[in-house]
């Protein structure tokens, strides 16, 4: 984690307003505790939105949500702090947010009855599915070109994918392990995969990546 002030945010704006549209008032009246870059403070959550919208990544992120995992907000956290194009939940309607730390606001959260669901819609945008799983057969992250345009597809902790989302899915890809255990937590390997994806296809050149 980077270190930081022992306060979150800033207080109330010293000296003459600003001036446009994306500014809060009670947030620059009041100050501006939210856990956001210095980009946004004093902004409003739809400005925040809009603007994450002109620069968002073409991969998009699902999860499966039977057991409402604890993992699925941290999960949404990371795809947030990655810039995923979209958050899909698959299953339960209703999912564990303590986890995401309140980044769903500022993420769009598509919600999906069942995985061929959610894959015939992806495939109607052209986006394909990849599922992340340590399966037998499935290609490795490590040497593996993912696509530009591609779902990471994450099962529940513990059981890992479904069988219905092994069948839906257009491709396996696991992360290397070397250690005893047979997995590693859900929400780390989802980031590690999305990492994986900013890593091959994200400009690194600009401004756009916060680096503190």
């Amino acid at each position: 984690m980077p270190h930081g002030p022992p306060e979150v945010g800033v207080g109330p704006w010293d000296g003459p307003r600003p001036e446009g549209q994306q500014y809060d008032a009670s947030l620059l009246a009041e100050g501006d505790r939210r856990n956001v870059v210095d980009r946004y403070r004093y902004w409003t959550v739809e400005a925040i939105v809009a603007d994450l919208d002109s620069r968002r990544h073409d991969f998009h992120v699902a999860i499966e949500n039977w057991q409402h995992d604890f993992n699925i907000g941290t999960i949404v956290r990371s795809a947030n702090a990655f810039l995923a194009a979209e958050v899909h939940i698959v299953g339960n309607r209703r999912w564990n947010r303590r986890g995401a730390m309140v980044t769903d606001r500022y993420q769009h959260v598509r919600h999906h009855p069942s995985v061929a669901e959610l894959a015939a819609s992806l495939h109607e945008r052209g986006v394909v599915l990849y599922g992340v799983d340590n399966l037998p057969g499935s290609l490795h992250l490590e040497t593996t070109s993912l696509p530009r345009r591609v779902c990471l597809l994450f099962g529940q902790e513990g059981p890992g994918l479904s069988a219905a989302a092994r069948e839906a899915c257009d491709a396996t890809f696991s992360i290397a392990q070397f250690g005893s255990t047979r997995s590693i937590n859900a929400s780390a390997a989802a980031a590690i995969a999305m990492h994986a994806w900013v890593r091959q296809h994200a400009d690194l050149s600009g401004d756009d990546a916060w680096r503190g």
